[in-house]
């Protein structure tokens, strides 16, 4: 039979980094190429006694369905934890539990995006929002990403250019792939671009609370007195991914159709998740974030000056990080950056991500990848980085 595939499906490519995941499951491979969070940063204990007593005590409420918008208990502590912590979230505002951080991305541009319209993006950026908004035919518009963030000038740029751009999306802190953190002053540009260009935005921030080094910075968010932000947070990684408990603040007119969107995707997240991610919020979850620092500053230590030790004397440069859970590496100039990918997992057994997976135009050359110390282990770690040194000497000779 013949297939005919929709057109928006039609133009999506298998996710690099799944099919590079694939060569991770050799136990023989250094996994850079994941996002995962450290093994030893998963709450097992404490998950299991919270969820004993959900079971034991309300069974029902954890195992029936639930409502569209999230857990009752959860969806008021968040509100009251991000006013109180960060300043989000207003009167005009409302909270949407959702199924993954992703889950945002893709509920807002259904809501609010019709096929053909624009979505500007950093360049490079997350890929799986990049493929949730290739999935509903958005147009993607890259805005190229500087050490402190993304470039207001190419922004401003690619808004008069666009005037159908609907959504600004943007990841301000350790952003996924470059690990790059906006400034402060950027994050009031970029509000007062979309608020004078009439363009919502879309602030995800998965990493946040993985900071450490430096100065928190605040949301963008903060500054929305316009509703024109939706707000993205995840425990994805300070609690677990396997759970997909993410949310989103925003506009309450704009929440209520993404609440609408998500009754025809998935009818709710997961109740028992809800529960346990309440409950565990409940007491001690600042002393958890505190454990997290510490593991990630660590490793993200070590993975800096193994970059100092076997990368930069190849002549390949990295962006030093404050936080997240990522490197981003560039080699020099005219090198093959897919070719040296390739050999790298292929032929000496160390994986990490091609750059060129996180751009809107997969097809512009790109000569930098991605590296993440949160998987391997310090020793794992350690083995790869010199034998990536060693292929890396041989290679750029």
């Amino acid at each position: 039979m013949d297939y005919r595939f929709s057109d928006a499906m039609s133009n999506i490519s298998p996710s690099a980094i799944r099919e590079i995941l694939k060569y991770s499951s050799d136990p023989a491979v250094v996994p850079f190429s994941a996002g995962n969070p450290a093994p030893e940063a998963f709450p097992v204990s404490r998950i299991a006694e919270i969820s004993a007593r959900i079971l034991s005590e309300r069974p029902i409420t954890a195992l029936q369905y639930g409502a569209t918008e999230g857990y009752q208990p959860l969806r008021e502590h968040l509100c009251r934890y991000l006013k109180e912590k960060h300043r989000i979230g207003s009167e005009a505002d409302s909270l949407i539990i959702t199924t993954g951080a992703q889950q945002v991305m893709e509920l807002a541009a259904k809501s609010l995006c019709n096929a053909g319209d624009v979505i500007i993006t950093e360049d490079p950026s997350f890929i799986g929002s990049l493929n949730s908004f290739r999935s509903i035919g958005a147009k993607l518009v890259g805005v190229p990403i500087r050490p402190d963030g993304m470039d207001l000038e190419a922004l401003e740029e690619a808004l008069k250019a666009n005037p159908n751009a609907k959504l600004i999306y943007t990841i301000p802190n350790f952003q996924n792939p470059t690990g790059v953190t906006m400034s402060w002053e950027k994050r009031q540009g970029v509000y007062a671009l979309a608020k004078q260009y009439g363009v919502l935005i879309v602030e995800d921030n998965p990493y946040g609370d993985l900071r450490f080094a430096g100065e928190d910075i605040p949301a963008i968010k903060t500054l929305d007195t316009d509703g024109i932000v939706i707000y993205a947070g995840s425990f994805s990684k300070v609690l677990s991914p396997g759970m997909r408990v993410a949310y989103a603040v925003g506009p309450e007119p704009v929440i209520r159709k993404m609440t609408v969107a998500k009754q025809g995707e998935d009818v709710h997240t997961n109740m028992w998740a809800q529960m346990v991610t309440y409950e565990f919020m409940q007491e001690g979850f600042e002393q958890h974030l505190d454990s997290l620092r510490a593991i990630y500053r660590k490793k993200a230590e070590l993975m800096m000056r193994l970059c100092d030790e076997h990368l930069v004397p190849t002549g390949i440069t990295y962006l030093p990080i404050e936080g997240g859970l990522f490197l981003w590496a560039t080699l020099p100039e005219g090198a093959d950056m897919p070719r040296f990918c390739t050999e790298a997992v292929k032929e000496h057994k160390v994986a990490f991500v091609p750059g060129t997976a996180f751009l809107t135009d997969q097809s512009v050359p790109c000569r930098s990848f991605r590296l993440n110390f949160s998987t391997p282990t310090d020793e794992a770690m350690i083995r790869g980085m010199q034998i990536l040194g060693k292929f890396a000497h041989e290679y750029l000779k």
